[in-house]
């Protein structure tokens, strides 16, 4: 597979998402992504624990933990890579989580405009 290059919604260089809990299409802690990545997971999100309701609902359970596919589930409080669409149909349901645009792949763009990105906007403090 060969992936994009690694540059955020801001021009710049894609900063590290998560490593507690790895995230990632590439599970590389970063919001990398490529042809072969049909989600486009590509958004690096805060999770709280009503998205996280909001996404189990409408049948995309972050919550569960999935072994066999590397999937230790999501908690409140955890940084993850959301698939854009995922985001922006928790944007229109009301319960979109903050994003850090650093870490957030600029393949997001193609489904989210950045102004609307800008608004959720929050720095990593680590």
């Amino acid at each position: 597979m060969d992936m994009d290059d690694s540059i955020n919604v801001l021009g710049g260089p894609l900063l590290p998402c998560s490593t507690d809990p790895l995230t990632g299409f590439f599970r590389d802690g970063c919001c990398n992504t490529s042809e072969e990545d049909f989600g486009s997971h590509t958004v690096c999100v805060l999770a709280t624990k009503e998205f996280l309701e909001s996404q189990k609902a409408s049948g995309n359970d972050l919550i569960t933990p999935w072994p066999q596919y590397a999937f230790p589930g999501v908690k409140p409080g955890e940084r993850w890579c959301l698939c854009a669409s995922r985001w922006l149909e928790a944007y229109r349901n009301g319960v979109a989580p903050q994003v850090y645009l650093e870490s957030t792949h600029k393949r997001a763009l193609e489904i989210i405009p950045l102004e609307l990105l800008e608004r959720f906007a929050v720095e990593i403090i680590d």
